[in-house]
């Protein structure tokens, strides 16, 4: 059975070449995998209109591509309409013309003018699948109605009783079906007697009284209807003389299409009354009910026309003794009709098939083939055979899709189409091979080689692998890549004679042998050369070429000299000059004339005469121009722009090159006022393209148009532009604005871009401006028309990323452009090789917004060196659900940085490679996370509430940033009574972890408080949130006062309130309730312990000093010296002592309470948990640290950072974690602010700073000890340490047993990048106060009252600190023993009460280092003025207190 079925195949395929290819079809194998034909073809096809200018038209279309109710997925086919052999290019907002859903065209409103017939044409329904292919429907003629004219009309008339008159009415051929007649302005009821005829004309045939009147003619178009001069008829009785037989009107010669009906007119007078007859030919014509009828007298009215009724006919009238005749021809034409239509097929690839396609129709149709919608340009491969046949030999896979035959006659035009699918091999015959394939044959050789033909042999294969062989042939010619097939006739059969071929031409053969398993091992390719023919004419001598028409050309030549026998025919061969493709037309005779040529066009033009060997030797090529002529199409991109208010400037294009006729000489340009039907026109010359028309009217509306002159006059002109005068003139001082939005929609050859006008519309804009280019926008570009809002770049490359920028102009300048970037549509058709995509996709994070994607390639050598043209295309996306775009981005190496990536982002990576037009599929993904960075926006939704019952305290919620960059660690609340105050002047609150809500307690009644908030990862804080203030209420009433206060920003620097806080005010001193004398009681009790405290410090600080080895002391002389030289700046003379601060009101102990939370509130990143986390910086690094400081200080002058530090006094700095601890009793004071000067007492380093008020912690505070003596600390010393403390790990610690019973100074390396304010280098000391206490501390709540004046504390001078533009206050993780902490620290410009900030005093660490440094820090000398000046500040309490 195997065995049978592959015979049978081989059969079929024999039958394919030997018949035509519809038998290919006819006998497709059931159950084969081809797909099956698809049903496309148009269900309506549009037909000739006559339209009326200013009325609507509709050409009707509709494409079947399958049922949509039984395959719902069956493709739509997609309509598009051609006008005259071009595509429509139907904009989105042209609203006149329009394609309806099922593919009709509606015109809206038919423009049409003596010189504008945009309208007018051939127009043709192109339907089109995009995976099948496409169809064109059959052409239909739109003809427009033009104005109507009269070229003659009704004159008076008399008629006699009974005889008949005609009444002339020409007006346009294409109106006469839109004339009609009026009798005493009424409309006139034809009948038989009263007949209109086919020009219009009216006859009144066998006259009664009735007949007279005042007649005219009536044209009705779709504007008012047009009326002829009126004409009266007068009726005048009959007085029986014999009046002369004579026609009124003759039959003309008419042509007529099958179908129509047909009024010959024949119109007698005479007296007696004429008998009128016809005839046809030698036959008479007798009257038949519905097909022949005598109307009007005479006429022969003929209905429903067929090919019989051609002929010539003849109108007799006879009266008495006397005959006249009068003869026409009718000419019956019939549309061309399909007597076989082309079929569709089934074919392999290099196959041979026919289409067959037999018309019949009169005249005679010509034939033309069309493939997907363009036109079949005979050649070696396409040939039509038999006039109407079209053959295709050697099928590739593109021949596959619709060909169509369509017929045209001058009665119209039909078409018929038919689907070719190539299947592939193994689609039909043997579907799975179940043995071996034979060898390729063996030895095959040109046994026969003529002129047109070859003859091969060959011997069977060495490997046949079964019996009854059969062969195919393959062979094309040399240069081409279509390979045709031909089959042996019989199995066994090895020898095959090819025919057809050209002579003096190569060929490549080779042979394939078949047994029932398939097709098997092709032969060596073979090259054979046919001999040349010589028996051939020779080159026709003496041609010329003349053009006689625009659209023709005349040619002549003489009979060629060696002729070689008899020539049967010439063909001439032309070429549009500048294109490849050439046309050839076969001519008889010594002369012919080309048709249908292009005007104003070149030409190159040969001839060769062919004889019954075939074609002769070609004469040169001779070119010649057609004949110039008006242009056939008007300007091109007509605007109008209003110059000012009394010009306007017209610009255009020229025609387009195929519509130019010939050279443009010049353009007229018409325009008129609103509505009015006179125009004025200008002229320009040939290469002027605008024109400014001034001396206009203010605010008026002007309509133009233009037109295009040649030598043979004026071309078709421009529709109306209009344009409105301004009524003043815009300002035009400055360049305009930037368009407030730019669009693009990528096509695969064009971007579309619309826009709209910049929003500020007081601006002249002249125009705009589009720059596009791949990768830059500045390659190519075009200005167009202010009014203009979109416009198609064309002619771009596929899958190419283009840049596009558009601005506004105008005479000033060119404006700010907008950016926009689209990517066009890539080939519809794939590539069927594609590219490996490349491995090993790695992605490797460097920065917050960074990562570097690195790749490799396969297909690239080892060395991985790209020496082609290929480039690499990275795309990726976030893993956030709601941003799903993916990026791309393009590069020719193996490696891609991706930059501006989201912090703290999970990205997925991924890389595909082009070449060409290959491209490889996407790469597997690699995916990595971008590093985290500090918050890049504020806290938002900030909104401070008061807490029911307690009037003190309120509630801060807010919302986590938008950006957070990074996992929120904490947040810092700030808040100030002065919205104007400095930033280190806010009391600070810290609020642990992501907690979204946060209580502040012991706030001051009827006080407005501004609050801002600023949060934190673990990169660092992020900035403020914008100022909301909030007022508490007047008193501490249990019942709750309503709160009616908006917490609203506040802008720093806005006018506000002052507080009055001033000396003796009650305000802000909650539970003192004495009188003033009470007061005096309590300064000098406080006045009293101060001082009795200072001296004990003292003391104690004495005693330690003189506990220090010889060998500290040395220690101490070279840090002095190292002190002498760069810790102190300037001469102490100008420096100020810093100031005590002591407030005498109040002072009372009590416990703090712990904070419920355990985990620190904010860290820096990254964060040193133990001493050992943090190398010691190496003091050679203190010059580059120094300039890294300066270089953070902000944008203050040193002059007035100086001052203001110098204002402010020279205070400690002190630094507090946000760690919470337990319940430890410690000191707090709070100072209160100056009345005259709010930055007198403080400057950065201050307590009062809400970014310097935390008291840094040793690292290594885990080996502190408590010691048993107090060490006095100086005050000079804490501020030479005041920023070596604040974030600063300290060095590593001494073992335990080497520590020394005391400490008072510990050095701390400067970390890289630390925030400084002080002046002093990096190397100096830094000393971190020690105490020593048996005990725990106890906590002192001094509540302030009035201000006092700060006490000078005689010492040595201290350095100047500069106050940075910016805090900075970096916050330490806690990772030693517990230390003590206080919850609040003082408000520098506050003048009330509320509890301390939290304030960390660690245990006194014991070691030899700090000895050393207490040692270095005081000599006995330094001491007694140290008493010295505690003695004066004793006498000057004294004197306070006494006053």
């Amino acid at each position: 059975m195997a065995e049978r079925g592959a015979r049978l195949l081989l059969s079929l395929l024999c039958l394919t070449f030997l018949y035509p290819a519809t038998t290919v079809s006819r006998h497709a194998e059931k159950g084969t995998a081809a797909r099956p034909f698809s049903p496309f073809w148009f269900s309506v096809e549009p037909w000739d209109t006559l339209a009326v200018r200013g009325a609507p038209a509709l050409l009707n279309c509709s494409a079947h591509s399958g049922d949509p109710a039984s395959e719902p997925t069956a493709p739509q086919a997609r309509v598009e309409w051609k006008k005259d052999g071009t595509f429509l290019s139907l904009a989105p907002d042209d609203g006149r013309r329009r394609v309806l859903p099922d593919g009709s065209l509606l015109i809206s409103s038919v423009v049409h003018s003596k010189h504008n017939k945009p309208d007018e044409g051939t127009y043709q329904c192109v339907a089109t699948i995009d995976s099948l292919g496409t169809i064109a429907s059959r052409t239909a003629r739109l003809t427009v109605a033009g104005m109507p004219r009269f070229s003659s009309q009704p004159a008076a008339a008399s008629i006699r009783l009974g005889d008949s008159q005609v009444l002339a009415c020409d007006v346009n051929p294409d109106l006469v079906p839109l004339a009609r007649w009026e009798r005493e302005r009424e409309p006139l009821e034809l009948s038989s007697r009263l007949v209109q005829l086919p020009n219009g004309a009216l006859v009144v045939s066998n006259a009664s009284e009735a007949d007279a009147g005042l007649y005219r003619c009536m044209v009705e178009n779709a504007g008012p209807a047009k009326t002829s001069e009126e004409a009266q008829l007068t009726i005048l009785p009959e007085t029986g003389e014999e009046r002369q037989l004579e026609f009124l009107v003759e039959p003309l010669p008419v042509t007529k299409v099958v179908g129509a009906s047909l009024l010959l007119p024949c119109v007698v007078t005479g007296y007696p009354t004429p008998y009128v007859r016809w005839m046809v030919g030698d036959k008479l014509v007798e009257e038949s009910e519905g097909k022949l009828e005598l109307v009007g007298g005479g006429s022969l009215l003929i209905y429903n026309l067929t090919e019989e009724d051609a002929g010539v006919y003849s109108c007799m009238a006879d009266i008495t003794n006397n005959t006249i005749e009068a003869k026409a021809e009718l000419t019956v034409q019939v549309p061309p009709e399909f007597l076989k239509r082309p079929a569709n097929i089934y074919a392999h690839e290099s196959m041979d098939i026919m289409f067959q396609c037999e018309v019949t129709g009169s005249p005679a149709p010509t034939v033309k083939w069309v493939k997907n919608g363009d036109a079949v340009i005979p050649s070696d491969y396409f040939k039509i055979i038999n006039e109407h046949n079209l053959q295709v030999l050697g099928l590739v896979k593109s021949d596959e899709g619709f060909y169509q035959c369509l017929a045209e006659n001058d009665a119209g035009n039909m078409q018929s189409s038919a689907q070719l699918i190539i299947l592939e091999h193994g689609s039909r015959g043997v579907a799975n091979p179940t043995g071996p394939t034979p060898s390729a044959p063996r030895d095959v050789v040109a046994s026969l080689v003529s002129t047109r033909f070859i003859k091969l042999t060959w011997r069977p294969p060495a490997e046949p692998n079964g019996e009854d062989l059969t062969y195919s042939v393959y062979f094309n010619q040399e240069g081409t890549n279509r390979e045709r097939i031909l089959n042996t006739s019989r199995p066994g059969e090895m020898q095959v004679t090819i025919q057809n071929l050209m002579p003096d031409s190569k060929y490549k053969f080779r042979v394939v042998a078949h047994n029932k398993n398939g097709l098997g091992e092709s032969s060596a390719v073979l090259k054979v050369a046919t001999q040349g023919e010589v028996q051939v004419p020779g080159p026709a001598p003496n041609l010329q070429a003349v053009s006689t028409t625009p659209t023709s050309v005349t040619l002549s030549w003489d009979t060629p000299l060696t002729g070689n026998g008899d020539v049967l025919t010439y063909k001439v061969y032309f070429m549009e000059k500048g294109l490849d493709l050439e046309q050839d037309i076969d001519a008889g005779a010594l002369s012919y004339t080309l048709m249908g040529l292009k005007k104003f066009t070149e030409y190159s033009i040969r001839v060769v005469a062919f004889n019954k060997h075939g074609p002769g030797v070609s004469t040169g090529d001779i070119t010649v121009t057609t004949l110039s002529d008006v242009p056939s199409a008007p300007p091109q991109n007509l605007t109008v722009e209003v110059h000012n208010s009394k010009s306007i400037m017209v610009r255009w294009q020229p025609p387009p090159p195929g519509a130019q006729n010939g050279e443009i000489t010049g353009y007229k340009i018409r325009y008129r006022k609103g509505t009015r039907k006179s125009e004025a026109a200008e002229t320009t010359g040939g290469t002027q393209l605008f024109q400014l028309i001034d001396g206009l009217e203010r605010g008026t509306e002007y309509t133009f148009r233009v037109s295009a002159i040649t030598v043979n006059g004026s071309g078709p002109a421009t529709e109306w532009s209009t344009a409105e005068t301004f009524e003043s003139d815009l300002d035009e001082s400055r360049v305009p604005d930037i368009p407030s939005s730019l669009h693009v929609r990528p096509l695969v050859n064009s971007i579309v871009v619309s826009w709209t006008p910049p929003e500020n519309q007081d601006m002249v804009v002249r125009g705009y401006t589009i720059g596009y280019g791949i990768g830059s926008p500045h390659a190519q570009t075009i200005k167009v028309d202010y009014k203009q809002r979109y416009y198609s770049i064309e002619n771009l490359d596929p899958s190419s990323h283009y840049v596009i920028t558009l601005k506004a102009f105008n005479n000033v300048g060119e404006g700010i452009p907008v950016y926009e970037s689209a990517i066009t549509r890539p080939q519809s058709v794939p590539d069927p090789t594609p590219m490996l995509p490349p491995v090993g996709v790695q992605a490797s994070v460097l920065s917050h917004d960074t990562i570097k994607v690195t790749w490799a390639d396969n297909s690239l050598p080892k060395n991985q060196k790209i020496t082609d043209a290929r480039y690499y295309t990275v795309r990726w996306k976030t893993n956030i659900p709601a941003n799903t775009k993916l990026k791309t981005a393009n590069t020719t190496n193996l490696s891609h940085m991706v930059m501006g990536l989201k912090p703290n982002t999970l990205y997925e990576f991924s890389v595909m490679v082009t070449k060409g037009r290959r491209t490889s599929t996407w790469s597997m993904t690699a995916q990595g996370t971008t590093f985290e960075t500090i918050p890049s926006s504020s806290p938002k939704d900030v909104t401070v509430v008061s807490k029911e019952l307690k009037p003190r305290t309120i509630i801060v919620n807010w919302q986590p940033p938008s950006e957070a960059n990074g996992k929120i660690t904490g947040y810092i609340i700030y808040y100030s009574t002065d919205v104007n105050a400095e930033v280190h002047d806010w009391v600070i609150e810290p609020v642990v972890g992501n907690r979204l809500t946060h209580q502040i307690q012991e706030l001051t009644l009827d006080t407005t408080y501004y609050f801002k908030i600023q949060a934190r990862n673990s990169k660092g804080m992020g900035p403020m949130s914008e100022a909301v203030h909030f007022r508490t209420p007047k008193t501490e009433s249990s019942d709750k006062m309503a709160n009616d206060q908006a917490n609203l920003p506040v802008k720093p620097g806005s006018n506000q309130p002052p507080l009055d806080h001033g000396f003796g005010s009650s305000h802000g001193k909650p539970g003192i309730t004495g009188s003033g004398d009470n007061h005096i009681l309590v300064i000098v009790v406080i006045i009293s312990v101060g001082a009795f405290t200072i001296i004990v410090v003292v003391v104690g600080a004495f005693l330690c000093t003189r506990r220090t080895t010889s060998h500290q002391k040395k220690k101490r002389a070279a840090s002095k010296s190292s002190n002498s030289s760069h810790k102190y700046k300037g001469n102490s003379k100008d420096l100020k002592p810093p100031d005590l601060w002591i407030h005498h009101e109040r002072l009372e102990l009590k416990p703090i309470d712990k904070s419920p939370e355990p985990n620190p509130v904010m860290t820096d990143t990254p964060i040193p948990r133990t001493s050992q986390d943090i190398n010691p910086v190496d003091p050679s690094l203190d010059n580059s640290l120094l300039q890294r400081r300066n270089s953070y200080r902000g944008h203050e002058s040193e002059d007035s950072i100086s001052a203001l530090a110098g204002r402010r006094g020279m205070r400690p700095k002190m630094m507090m974690p946000f760690d919470t601890q337990p319940p430890q009793p410690v000191i707090s004071a709070h100072p209160i602010h100056s009345l005259d000067n709010h930055h007198h007492h403080y400057h950065t380093g201050s307590l009062a700073s809400p970014t310097r008020s935390y008291l840094h912690h040793h690292q290594g505070s885990a080996h502190l000890r408590p010691h048993a003596c107090a060490t006095p600390i100086s005050y000079l010393d804490m501020v030479g340490s005041t920023e070596s403390v604040r974030n600063t790990p300290s060095t590593e610690p001494l073992p335990p047993q080497a520590q020394p019973p005391c400490q008072a100074e510990h050095q701390h390396p400067e970390p890289e990048g630390s925030y400084q304010d002080s002046a002093a280098t990096d190397d100096e000391p830094s000393a971190s106060g020690s105490y020593c206490s048996a005990g725990q501390p106890p906590t002192a709540h001094v509540r302030p009252t009035h201000p006092l004046k700060s006490f000078a504390v005689p010492a040595n001078p201290a350095a100047i600190f500069e106050s940075p533009a910016l805090p900075s206050m970096p916050l330490l993780t806690q990772t030693g023993p517990q230390l003590h902490s206080v919850k609040t620290a003082s408000i520098g410009t506050l003048g009330r009460v509320r509890p301390p900030m939290s304030v960390t005093v660690p245990d006194v660490p014991e070691t030899s280092k700090m000895l050393e440094d207490v040692d270095s820090s005081y000599e006995p000398d330094e001491l007694t003025e140290e008493m010295a000046h505690l003695e004066d500040l004793m006498k000057d309490l004294n004197a306070i207190t006494t006053a």
